[in-house]
């Protein structure tokens, strides 16, 4: 089960388009395979110091290890894919 976080900073154009593609790249990857969280750091600005987040949007594979992050609205899939090791170089 792959578990991902997305942090973002309220509903802002980058915030929801991060969200859309990974929720795009998860169905066409990981179909029933994924859970992703949503922290929105207005909310809980504390909350990032527990994955070092300096910017936002951000995303963080906690799971399968190693964690890994891609910071970004996550529109450029092969970025996302590589950034995951869904798929090779």
């Amino acid at each position: 089960m792959w578990q991902l976080r997305l942090y973002i900073a309220g509903q802002t154009a980058k915030s929801v388009a991060a969200l859309s593609n990974l929720q795009h790249i998860c169905e066409e990857r990981l179909a029933g395979k994924y859970r992703i969280e949503v922290i929105d750091l207005l909310r809980n600005p504390s909350l990032a110091r527990g994955d070092q987040i300096l910017a936002i949007p951000t995303l963080v594979r906690r799971l399968p290890s190693p964690v890994k992050k891609i910071i970004g609205d996550l529109s450029n899939a092969k970025r996302v894919l590589v950034g995951l090791d869904l798929r090779e170089l």
